[in-house]
C-alpha cells in the first residue's frame, strides 16, 4: 500500500521537474500546503508550471474531472496486480528441476 502512495508521488514529481523547478522541494511544499489548507481546500492544490505564484488549481482553470481520475488509477491498479500475478506464475515454475 505504502509503495502505491509513493507511486502517485511520481505525477507531481515529474511536472516539477519538466517544468524546471526541484521536484523533491516543490512536493514537500505542496503536501505542506494541503495539510495547512485542511479537507476543503486540499483537492484545488497542484504542481504551479508556469511560475505564476498561486498553485491553486481552481484559480489557474486547471480541471480534471473526477470519473477521468477515477478510471486512470483502476486501470493503474489492474495493471499493477496483473504484473503482479505474471510474476507468482513465473516465480511458481521457477523450481530447481532434476532431470
Amino acid at each position: 500500500m505504502r509503495a502505491f502512495s509513493e507511486a502517485l508521488d511520481a505525477v507531481p514529481m515529474a511536472l516539477a521537474e519538466n517544468s524546471g523547478l526541484n521536484p523533491i522541494a516543490t512536493l514537500a511544499e505542496v503536501k505542506s500546503q494541503q495539510v495547512r489548507a485542511g479537507p476543503e481546500g486540499r483537492g484545488k492544490l497542484g504542481v504551479d508550471c508556469m511560475n505564476k505564484g498561486s498553485n491553486n488549481m481552481k484559480e489557474a482553470f486547471v480541471i480534471d474531472p473526477l470519473i477521468g481520475k477515477k478510471q486512470q488509477l483502476m486501470l493503474a491498479t489492474q495493471l499493477c496486480r496483473m504484473v503482479l500475478k505474471v510474476n507468482n506464475v513465473i516465480v511458481s515454475g521457477s523450481g530447481d528441476q532434476d532431470y
